[in-house]
């Protein structure tokens, strides 16, 4: 692996996008365990990604107008869920009284699917892959799949940070309704916002 590519990977990973928006917020509201969670299920929703590249799926989105339409939208559709789910206590920042293991699944689907839902890293994986692996690269794939996993691990320790940071002003937060009410339109906002750009991508 050279340092480019780690360098490059970093900056990719620490700029804040919806998967970051998410673990944070689960950070908030559910606690250190949920946020961990919420960086696993995120870190997962890249494979689908990483495979369709390696496999050149990926191509057929960036060729394919309408399977790239397809895909933005259901993206685009899941963050207005989650802005209304968060305006209505019920999603990214609602605060129960449940057990955080009777929550974890609900945490990673929705964090994978914030992921899956995303053509632009399909068409990501496809553009910044092969820029670290030469055509002449003996298992080629091989060593994709090796620079996958560090993009992964990356992904998964950054993200963890995030939300271990949100956890530890969780007490802070969660005990003035006030803060906790400004969070959760800010949050919403935030994700309008995402599906907004989402919207307007091009491939």
């Amino acid at each position: 692996m050279s340092i480019e590519f780690f360098v490059t990977t970093l900056i990719v990973v620490i700029s804040p996008g919806t998967g970051a928006l998410y673990t944070i917020a689960a950070g908030l509201s559910r606690g250190r365990r949920a946020s961990l969670w919420a960086a696993f299920g995120c870190t997962l929703g890249i494979v689908p990604h990483m495979l369709a590249a390696i496999t050149g799926l990926a191509a057929i989105l960036h060729t394919s107008a309408l399977a790239f339409e397809i895909i933005k939208y259901l993206g685009v559709i899941y963050l207005l869920y989650m802005a209304w789910a968060t305006l209505k206590e019920t999603g990214a920042l609602s605060v129960e009284a449940d057990r955080v293991e009777k929550s974890a699944g609900k945490v990673i689907v929705e964090s994978i699917l914030i992921n899956i839902l995303n053509p632009k890293l399909s068409i990501f994986f496809f553009a910044f892959l092969p820029q670290f692996v030469p055509a002449s690269t003996p298992n080629g794939v091989m060593r994709m799949l090796e620079l996958s996993g560090v993009f992964m691990v990356v992904t998964f320790v950054v993200f963890a940070a995030y939300g271990l940071f949100a956890a530890a002003i969780r007490g802070q937060v969660i005990s003035k309704p006030a803060i906790m009410l400004w969070m959760r339109r800010t949050f919403a906002g935030a994700f309008v916002l995402l599906g907004a750009k989402l919207a307007l991508t091009e491939r």
